[in-house]
């Protein structure tokens, strides 16, 4: 069964396409215009439409054009008792599916209709397997694109979330964060997601390169154009052309480069070192840095004008001290990668390695995590890593301290205003009695201090301070 929708200003005709219809098995409605269709339609769409051709003030050919903007694949019929070749050629060309000139038989109408629901279906079907095709389609795109950046805390799923939304745009981006937390990773991900993704990606390190080679890196150079430069060379951004340069360390760059890179940025040009010719590009330019480039501004160490360049669209990746809740799901991932490869069939942790793996600080980030994670897999002798397994640094590292849990009748409030009395006794202790040691010690002002100490009984109300 289909839905049909008739419009049709003669209600004698309109009720008999209905009654013709309604004995097909269809489900029929009808309105008296064409403005009722295209609101009928809106509110629920129909399998096909059959239409008058003259109806006021909205006509046949007007309905069909709004449906078919409204809904591409809109199945419609125009009817008319006037019809031509001309009127029919317009109907057509504004994307109805059929014309029947009036006056038609029942059985006509009939078979035509039933015609039409049959490419109704047909494009149903195929845009219900497109819808499936473009569904898998992102989903694996997510995966390439997001690949490696691993992590389901809230910081590392905004990183996420401005990644997939960065990525289909042409806007430079700046990747910033410390050393080790993947920003690479994030640069290969806006690339991946972009539609640059069939072309290259290109990535130099700014602080690896010296910098006498680093303007030849970047931007090539001529044949004799220093001691040593035997032939032309294509620098990273010829490269990188039509696809996505990565500056890594991009805080690293002399003044010199940083007045030519700021050119490339506002006119897609630039001249190889020792030539003449001025050669155009098409890049996408995501940099990073682990240095803060507003203060190097302010220090005079970076071009402003350069630096908001750069800055167009910013992604901080924190820290993974930041997103302790990740380390376990990242331990997981690497040891699923560095396994396979390195031939050991272990499948997990020891509950007390992974207790020392939440518990270290990680200094160097995702990158000491998978450092530790491979370290771990060579000298491990059975199918779950054990603590014995893993680095010195991690297994010396203090049990994260015990902290008191409001129970029975006590509320979080007292047990935190218990802490805090605790704190300050310790502090007071340390300072032998000395009050204004003690707020130094606590970094809190004097008066607050004094306020404490009353409060929580450790002097008696109205004791003087400790004279300096």
């Amino acid at each position: 069964m289909a839905r049909i929708l008739v419009a049709d200003d003669h209600d004698a005709l309109r009720e008999g396409m209905i009654l013709s219809l309604t004995r097909l098995g269809h489900e029929v409605q009808g309105v008296r215009s064409g403005a009722e269709a295209i609101a009928a339609y809106r509110k629920r769409p129909a399998d096909v439409v059959v239409t008058d051709l003259r109806m006021v003030p909205v006509d046949g050919i007007e309905v069909v054009r709004r449906l078919r903007e409204a809904d591409p694949e809109a199945t419609v019929i125009v009817v008319s008792a006037h019809g031509t070749i001309a009127t029919a050629v317009d109907a057509m060309r504004e994307g109805a599916t059929d014309f029947i000139e009036k006056p038609f038989s029942p059985d006509v109408l009939r078979a035509r209709v039933e015609k039409a629901v049959e490419i109704a279906r047909e494009r149903r079907g195929a845009r219900t397997a497109r819808a499936r095709v473009e569904a898998l389609e992102q989903d694996l795109g997510r995966a390439r694109d997001l690949h490696g950046l691993v992590g389901s805390s809230e910081p590392m799923q905004r990183v996420l979330e401005h990644v997939r939304k960065v990525a289909p745009t042409d806007a430079t981006a700046l990747v910033l964060g410390e050393s080790g937390t993947g920003k690479e990773l994030v640069a290969r991900a806006i690339h991946d997601g972009s539609p640059r993704r069939d072309k290259p990606f290109v990535s130099v390190s700014c602080a690896a390169i010296p910098e006498g080679l680093l303007e030849s890196e970047l931007f090539g150079h001529e044949k004799g154009a220093f001691t040593g430069a035997v032939r032309r060379k294509l620098g990273r951004f010829e490269l990188a052309h039509e696809g996505t340069l990565f500056l890594d360390e991009v805080g690293e760059l002399p003044p010199s480069v940083q007045v030519k890179l700021l050119r490339v940025l506002q006119e897609h040009a630039f001249e190889r070192v020792g030539g003449e010719e001025t050669v155009e590009v098409d890049v996408r330019l995501v940099s990073a840095t682990n240095r803060d480039l507003a203060a190097m501004v302010k220090d005079g160490r970076f071009r402003e004008d350069l630096y908001y360049r750069l800055d167009v669209v910013s992604i901080r990746l924190p820290a993974l001290r930041e997103r302790p809740g990740d380390v376990e799901e990242l331990a997981r991932h690497f040891l699923a990668l560095a396994a396979p490869r390195l031939g050991r069939a272990v499948s997990g942790f020891a509950p007390e390695a992974l207790e020392a793996l939440r518990r270290h600080r990680w200094p160097g980030n995702v990158r000491e995590l998978e450092n530790v994670v491979e370290q771990a897999l060579v000298f491990a002798e059975g199918e779950l890593v054990t603590a014995a397994e893993l680095p010195d640094a991690l297994r010396r590292a203090p049990p994260s301290p015990t902290l008191p849990i409001p129970a029975g009748d006590r509320s979080l409030t007292e047990v935190l205003e218990d802490l805090e009395r605790q704190l300050i006794l310790a502090a007071y202790e340390k300072a032998k009695g000395v009050k204004a040691e003690t707020a130094r010690l606590l970094g809190i002002k004097p008066s607050a201090l004094y306020y404490k100490l009353e409060k929580y009984g450790i002097v008696k109300a109205g004791e003087k301070p400790d004279e300096p």
